[in-house]
């Protein structure tokens, strides 16, 4: 993405907070194409990393790696949930406020893992 194209996506994210104050952390299920990207892969009945931290307007991607299904579901309901993701399927969230997000797979609940939006 050029220079350009990213100082217009950060001005339209501004104006979008704007819009939306800035009350109590919550995420945007949509992608964002000025944030940054991040993987979580979910393998060997984990989450990879465990702990994350980020920038606002960072794009997570989360992918199951395991032959098992997982369902990616946040402690607060502060995203949505994820569908029964199968091997290999992905799930996004962008994270559009700061906050601490704890999420776990509903299938399997000893499986946990937190996003941290600075």
């Amino acid at each position: 993405m050029n220079r350009i194209a990213v100082l217009r996506a950060i001005g339209l994210l501004s104006a979008a907070m704007a819009l939306c104050g800035t009350g109590a952390a919550m995420a945007a299920d949509v992608a964002s194409s000025s944030g940054a990207a991040y993987q979580v892969a979910i393998q060997n009945f984990a989450f990879a990393p465990k702990t994350l931290t980020v920038p606002v307007g960072t794009r997570i991607t989360w992918t199951n790696r395991d032959e098992e299904p997982h369902v990616v579901v946040s402690a607060g309901a502060l995203f949505t949930s994820s569908k029964a993701l199968d091997s290999g399927d992905t799930y996004t969230v962008t994270f559009s406020k700061p906050g601490t997000y704890a999420y776990y797979c509903s299938i399997h609940p000893m499986m946990v893992g937190t996003i941290i939006v600075q």
